[in-house]
């Protein structure tokens, strides 16, 4: 471990080494801003074995996405300590004091929390562990890898017909499982919609998937029948992993895929001095959006540091 870890303080630590937390060290390490990552090593998109959608980035594996970015940020002198932040505090004179798990506490002049979100799964037999692989959840990631094969989509709540819909752009076979959901919580609308685009709909609760020789080939109701599928999409149970940010009593907003912070143009929370990115601050943010938002809120901090020690020169 490098000899300084944990002496003097930061001008920045970084709380998440994902897309969003290593993209806004990579900013601040090359503005020669010394800079702390604390990575739990807990990736949202562990599960998957590629990502999608990121120009020049297409296909390639989450992890090996993290490795390389973790060697980009230490040319530019950016520590990176694999530990959890249990806590944060700020003082009087506006640092923080971040707690470790393991190791020392750290002091702070400016956070970035991109601490993600996990997400929880519809209690069906077989759905969190394929999770990732033939169990999805956003057609953007995966749909093209699926593409025309018999897709299912298990409804959560009503707003799964969102879900329905939009995956029938990548396979005109898709079944509409009502789980949980009645039929008459559907709207006269959203049963026009899935007509139209040729979804069938299906009521009553899914007992469990089949899978064959390691691969999703059914799911299976509760009155033993049985639809071939080799695809399921699923929507999530968000859980943002925001406590760090609520203890600094940042203002929070209730959406309907979870509460995040209130954040301006550039990820800065309510709180001064931290700043939030990534999934940390919504349910949609994907690998590119993320290090989108880590590079803006870093930036801006390298401006915001700026004068504020100009300032502290010409009024003192």
């Amino acid at each position: 471990m490098n000899e300084t870890f944990g002496s003097g303080t930061y001008d920045v630590v970084v709380v998440g080494g994902g897309a969003a937390g290593l993209s806004a060290a990579l900013v601040l390490g090359r503005a020669r801003r010394r800079t702390l990552v604390v990575d739990a090593g807990e990736p949202r998109n562990a599960p998957s074995s590629h990502m999608q959608g990121y120009l020049s980035r297409d296909g390639m594996a989450p992890a090996e996405f993290l490795a390389l970015g973790r060697e980009e940020i230490a040319r530019y002198g950016v520590e990176l300590v694999r530990d959890r932040v249990t806590d944060v505090t700020r003082d009087g004179g506006g640092d923080f004091t971040v707690v470790l798990d393991a190791g020392p506490a750290v002091r702070a002049r400016r956070l970035v929390v991109a601490t993600g979100l996990k997400d929880g799964m519809p209690a069906v037999p077989g759905v969190a562990e394929r999770f990732g692989r033939d169990v999805l959840h956003c057609p953007f990631c995966h749909g093209w890898e699926v593409r025309d094969e018999p897709f299912g989509v298990l409804a959560s709540s009503a707003m799964s017909v969102h879900q329905a819909l939009m995956v029938s752009q990548w396979s005109k076979d898709v079944i509409f499982f009502l789980h949980e959901v009645a039929e008459e919580e559907l709207s006269d609308p959203d049963l026009r919609r899935l007509a139209a685009a040729g979804v069938e709909v299906v009521p009553g609760e899914v007992a469990e998937l089949v899978v064959e020789d390691d691969r999703l080939t059914g799911v299976r109701l509760a009155d033993g029948t049985t639809h071939a599928r080799s695809v399921l999409f699923v929507g999530p149970r968000p859980a943002p992993q925001t406590s760090l940010l609520e203890a600094l009593g940042a203002e929070m907003n209730e959406t309907p895929f979870g509460t995040y912070p209130v954040i301006d143009p550039t990820g800065l929370t309510t709180v001064p001095g931290v700043w939030a990115a990534g999934n940390a601050i919504g349910f949609a943010e994907q690998v590119v959006h993320a290090a989108s938002g880590g590079y803006r809120a870093a930036a801006a901090i390298v401006g915001d540091l700026l004068m504020t020690g100009l300032d502290a020169a010409v009024n003192g």
